[in-house]
């Protein structure tokens, strides 16, 4: 009698069965839907900071600036308490809306931001997606709105 080697078909379904339960543990442990959202809601918080940094430098820069329409001393000169939302545009001809908050002279020779960034998270035109608004004492909050799976963020200086 000779004796045959290999696999038997039941050992062949336990390998099977074993690597898809450890793939699905492991599909269920990475997620990627939930690792984009959390990768887009870092980039949301970083391009809130970064448009607030670049504000602040730029006012400190020129305290009589023109930045939103009126000159101030040393304090970005947006409207008090209206939320405006930030305009894409690199140009002021783009930004004419009284909804959007002018914020083309931080693109000048890109000393403070290359371009204004724009929200991961929504479709946006002439917006950016984000909203800055000045409170009475001059403070600045720039935020990013709460959009579908995204959560609002806001930075205030």
């Amino acid at each position: 009698m000779k004796l045959k080697k290999g696999f038997t078909l039941i050992e062949v379904l336990l390998v099977i069965a074993i690597i898809a339960i450890l793939a699905a543990i492991v599909i269920i442990a990475v997620n990627p839907s939930k690792q984009m959202l959390d990768a887009r809601q870092a980039q949301r918080k970083a391009d809130v900071n970064t448009i607030l940094n670049a504000a602040y430098q730029y006012a400190i820069d020129n305290p009589t600036s023109t930045l939103g329409g009126t000159s101030g001393n040393g304090i970005i000169p947006i409207s008090p308490t209206a939320a405006k939302e930030v305009c894409s545009s690199a140009t002021s001809a783009t930004c004419v809306t009284a909804s959007l908050a002018d914020l083309s002279a931080l693109l000048d020779s890109e000393k403070y931001l290359t371009a204004i960034p724009v929200d991961p998270a929504g479709n946006v035109t002439n917006g950016a997606g984000y909203t800055i608004q000045k409170t009475a004492a001059g403070r600045l909050t720039v935020t990013a709105p709460a959009v579908g799976s995204y959560t609002a963020y806001s930075a205030t200086k």
